[in-house]
């Protein structure tokens, strides 16, 4: 068993010595804080060979590391048993990355032999795992483990496919010093030496991991909080899952049942359909004036689905020159390459429905079939009690979870709150709504509608038309019960319905897609050229040269970084004239004046080798024309010669497209 210690800086990074550091200068960071007021969290991560075992663990209170190995050259088994024994007599908790599904069933063998275990039994149990196809087949529930998991890939809600991020992209996001792929090829038998490698690695992914823990302090004091006031573990719940867990909570308190045993397994109570008539869960007092509008309510009430995905996503409408496209998950239109903006004479307003789909269906008694009419009043319960509690405290993010999470596990067939029919019912009527709003605004004199999405709409109109609105809104209002939340925008700079930026009365910036960056991604987004995205909004919001922004944050060269991610049958290579070299799958790079041409290289189609057996691989080239230079590894880099033309022409096609067009204002 080894033991080294870790040493935190005050910039978040940390350094590997051979003995513990003090620094009593320092001021307490964040960091430091978290250490103080949770000694119970012991970070780790695993790494399985046929002929190699090791395990990483670091205490996060004081930045000790344990090293476990089972291999043919030592094992570790029983003392890792009965360093685990000390860690759960102690109420320790172990964090990992993904480490419900993979490492903790690897190590609760281990443990259930109390440490006397071969390296083969591990290596088997880990590829059980990884060929399974059935998720709960090698799960280990709550109440069976030897010590409580926090697993930070369930809680960002990362086992969604959807928002499927892996440990590496992550480092990228976290800006890392090192971005470390795994050395060695799965199912390789090692030598010494690449143990010892596997071992270093071993250590990084911990590190790492440590980091993103730091990340994550508030999600996880915040599922503590819930735990602790409700008596029920919310650690690993996504947010979604915590408003979920805390409905079907209060409906099982006021008796409605949401699920039954069958098989001794729990199965939610459902509301399957073979087929859904629209015109059964359109209201029936819908009706347009607009003869586009009414034809695509005629048509939406002739038709009998029998799934609820895409099935009309080529449905839209034409009303005063802008389009309203429809689908199952809601409606979207928006003018593009354009800059709107208010002056003396005109102004540019957005008004939402406040929380639209929840009170949508408790205003009209909409709920799923087998939960019944005591769904409404749960649902207007939770919402009046959200009201009570003030933004930013648990209760207020929980309530505001429960509301948002129930309508989309309507359509969710592993729910109990699983009824397409409430889906349909939501969504179509919520599109419909926004239509009959629409043409109310459209009778107003040089309105021009800018965006619809969802659960609102942004309209410019002269100043002097501004009363007609608010009647309009009134009148919507008390036909729907439905409230409008306005704020009124100084310009929006749309490059299309998924990218653009709001400016604010206030001068506060809301930005979408392509011009986020910073604070406004997601962990599971990609954080790449973030450059790009400030020089646009630096030149379309303050007016300057997006070459004067990109010169003057040169020396920031996390912003210009990028990175790119092939599959495990797939190649990342880097070509020059005279070279090939092999690349990481996830590789961090910059595009430079000197280096080489990155290509990915895929195996041939199956329809290329029915048609040649000895077909040539697919080869195609990543930011084609330029050259790039990889950064996986940042120790002793400073020169990386950026072509800043490269970051200037990116910027550019986020400017041009908005300034060349006329907008309006």
């Amino acid at each position: 068993m080894g033991l080294r210690f870790w040493q935190a800086t005050d910039s978040g990074q940390y350094f590997a010595d051979s003995k513990q550091q003090t620094d009593t200068s320092r001021e307490v960071s964040a960091a430091e804080y978290f250490k103080a007021k949770h000694p119970d969290l012991y970070v780790y991560d695993i790494e399985t060979y046929p002929n190699a075992f090791t395990c990483t663990v670091c205490r996060v209170s004081d930045d000790a590391v344990w090293r476990f190995e089972i291999s043919n050259r030592r094992n570790d088994g029983v003392g890792f048993f009965q360093f685990l024994t000390q860690v759960r007599h102690s109420g320790g908790r172990l964090v990992g990355y993904n480490n419900i599904h993979f490492d903790y069933p690897v190590i609760h063998l281990l443990i259930t032999k109390s440490g006397h275990i071969s390296v083969g039994e591990l290596y088997q149990k880990a590829k059980d795992i990884i060929k399974s196809k059935d998720r709960f087949a090698n799960m280990i529930w709550e109440s069976d483990r030897y010590i409580p998991q926090v697993d930070l890939f369930k809680i960002h809600h990362f086992d969604n496919n959807a928002r499927s991020t892996s440990l590496k992209l992550l480092e990228f996001n976290m800006q890392s010093e090192n971005i470390q792929d795994l050395p060695f090829e799965p199912g390789l038998n090692l030598t010494d030496d690449q143990i010892d490698t596997l071992i270093e690695y071993n250590d990084h992914d911990v590190l790492e991991t440590v980091k993103f823990l730091y990340q994550s302090i508030k999600l996880l004091e915040f599922r503590d909080e819930l735990s602790e006031k409700y008596d029920r573990n919310f650690t690993n719940h996504n947010d979604t899952k915590i408003g979920k867990d805390y409905f079907i909570m209060q409906l099982e308190r006021q008796g409605v049942a949401c699920y039954h045993r069958r098989n001794r397994r729990r199965q939610p109570i459902q509301s399957a359909r073979e087929s859904i008539r629209l015109g059964d869960v359109i209201f029936p007092w819908l009706q347009f004036k607009n003869a586009e509008f009414q034809r695509v309510l005629d048509w939406l009430k002739a038709q009998t689905i029998t799934e609820t995905k895409g099935v009309f996503k080529n449905l839209h409408c034409n009303v005063n020159g802008f389009q309203f496209d429809f689908g199952t998950g809601g409606i979207h239109g928006s003018i593009e390459s354009q800059i709107v903006a208010s002056d003396d004479d005109y102004i540019v307003i957005d008004l939402d429905v406040a929380s639209y789909y929840p009170n949508l269906a408790i205003i009209n008694d909409l709920y799923p079939e087998h939960l019944g009419r005591g769904f409404c009043d749960i649902y207007k319960d939770v919402y009046n009690q959200r009201k009570q509690f003030a933004k930013g405290t648990p209760e207020n993010a929980m309530l505001k979870l429960a509301l948002n999470g129930v309508y989309g596990d309507s359509n969710n067939e592993y729910s109990p709150f699983y009824d397409p029919a409430y889906t349909m019912s939501i969504t179509i009527n919520g599109q419909l709504l926004l239509c009959v709003l629409s043409e109310y605004l459209l009778t107003i004199r040089d309105l021009q509608m800018i965006q619809v999405n969802t659960d609102g709409l942004t309209v410019r109109l002269p100043r002097s038309e501004v009363n007609a609105l608010l009647f309009i809104v009134d009148t919507w209002e008390q036909l729907t019960g439905l409230k409008l939340e306005r704020a009124d925008y100084r310009r929006m700079m749309i490059f299309h319905i998924n990218g653009y930026i709001a400016e604010y009365d206030s001068g506060e910036l809301k930005r979408k897609g392509c011009y986020c960056y910073g604070g406004d991604l997601d962990w599971h987004q990609n954080y790449s050229q973030q450059i790009v995205a400030i020089a646009a909004e630096a030149a379309l919001v303050h007016n300057i040269p997006v070459e004067q922004t990109i010169a003057d944050r040169a020396g920031d060269i996390m912003l210009f970084m990028k990175r790119t991610k092939v599959r495990r049958s797939d190649k990342l290579v880097i070509t020059t004239e005279d070279s090939e070299e092999q690349l990481q799958n996830i590789t961090r790079y910059l595009v430079t004046n000197t280096g080489g041409s990155l290509v990915k290289i895929m195996p041939p189609t199956e329809g290329q080798l029915k048609k040649s057996p000895t077909a040539p691989d697919r080869r195609v080239r990543i930011d084609a024309g330029w050259t790039v230079t990889p950064c996986n590894d940042l120790k002793d880099k400073t020169n990386y010669d950026i072509n800043y033309d490269y970051y200037i022409k990116e910027a550019k096609k986020l400017v041009d497209p908005l300034t060349r067009g006329a907008g309006l204002g």
